[in-house]
């Protein structure tokens, strides 16, 4: 069995939009995506789907009856899915393994049902079954008509790197050719906004700068998180294929004990220890850049930062992130990260943060590694190669 993975097809929707071409040429602008939301009494800067990935969602609720039930974590994840596998050529009702997580799932809908259980005191006949997360590749599998196993998890914002781990293991287990991975999240809801600004982690929209999200930028004296929405996966095959888009080099993945419920170590552990992993037969040398996970926060970029300087020492590679520009997208994030970084490779162009110190790149990206943690200390470092 070889241990070659290939990424056949990505496919994603954001506030980048959902086609590759618009993404690629709003990752070159230094625009950011965020809007001012009104949710309820205040006012909150997210990143919401862009209109033509809104209207995408629309059609596909008003194309089947069952439809009109689902979250929108589901919807996101039944079109980025039919786009990818459209892009893969692989057809419907072909053999594949589907792993799609979402760190919160079906939350609008379960707020709704809460909502109307809380004024009736009764629960809607579909609350519970469209509400669970296993609905999400229970769905797709349906949408796709595909034959092969369904897995959904929530690993917290590492959710979709975890995905692209488990299809890996499958892969190389020989108990399948083909996996289709990823997350999904639509977490612009009054009570998940609200969560987050209980950590005291979100931004202040009135703020009045020009970027809102200072992500990465180690000096910033407050917490800049920024939801936003959106899903991606990828099509992986195992063995090197003539139509990859990347391949995977190395995988590595560590979890340290907790400290607080949110924060990991000072120096961030698990991500030395999975980035190690994924480095094991790489030299330092070779990896050209690295898409950080870097949420906005004082503590998360300091902390992934401090574990780059332990693993690489004074011969950083290239660092960035899209979280000042899309927001944090929670358990679908990794996988966008790994496209900026696949794009970044195909175009051989560093995406680098407008407000960090300039970086410049001296050579052609070859190798470039994805990070990703969430609320557990769960880490996943991905590194991909052309």
């Amino acid at each position: 069995m070889p241990n070659t993975i290939s990424i056949t097809a990505i496919a994603s929707l954001s506030a980048l939009g959902n086609n590759q071409d618009s993404i690629w040429n709003n990752y070159q602008s230094k625009e950011h995506c965020f809007v001012t939301t009104d949710f309820g009494s205040q006012n909150v800067l997210t990143a919401p789907l862009d209109t033509t990935s809104k209207q995408e969602i629309e059609i596909l609720k008003n194309s089947d009856t069952k439809y009109k039930f689902l979250d929108n974590s589901v919807l996101f994840a039944i079109v980025a899915s039919r786009k990818a596998i459209y892009y893969a050529g692989w057809k419907t009702g072909d053999c594949f393994g589907i792993n799609i997580g979402s760190s919160r799932g079906a939350t609008e809908l379960f707020e709704k049902h809460h909502i109307d259980f809380i004024n009736t005191g009764k629960a809607q006949t579909l609350a519970s079954p469209t509400t669970t997360l296993g609905n999400i590749s229970s769905w797709v599998s349906h949408d796709l008509q595909s034959q092969g196993p369904e897995i959904s998890h929530s690993i917290t914002c590492s959710t979709a790197l975890h995905a692209l781990l488990n299809g890996v293991a499958w892969l190389r287990a020989g108990m399948a050719d083909k996996f289709l991975v990823g997350g999904s999240e639509a977490p612009l809801t009054d009570f998940t906004i609200s969560q987050m600004q209980a950590l005291k982690i979100y931004a202040n929209s009135n703020d009045g700068s020009e970027y809102p999200n200072r992500s990465l930028d180690l000096d910033k004296k407050k917490n800049t998180l920024i939801l936003g929405e959106g899903a991606a996966v990828c099509c992986l095959e195992i063995g090197k294929k003539e139509n990859a888009l990347a391949f995977i080099e190395g995988i590595g993945y560590a979890t340290e004990i907790l400290e607080h419920n949110i924060s990991i170590s000072a120096e961030a552990t698990c991500f030395q220890k999975s980035m190690k992993m994924a480095l094991a037969t790489t030299n330092l040398s070779e990896v050209d850049a690295i898409v950080m996970h870097a949420p906005g926060t004082l503590k998360g970029d300091l902390t992934e930062y401090k574990a780059v300087q332990k693993v690489f020492g004074e011969n950083l590679p290239l660092l960035t992130t899209n979280k000042w520009k899309i927001g944090h997208t929670f358990g679908a994030s990794g996988m966008l990260s790994i496209e900026m970084a696949i794009m970044m490779l195909q175009h051989n162009q560093f995406i680098g943060v407008p407000f960090a110190e300039a970086q410049i790149q001296k050579k052609s990206l070859k190798k470039i590694m994805v990070n990703a943690v969430g609320f557990g200390g769960n880490a996943v470092s991905i590194l991909l190669s052309l």
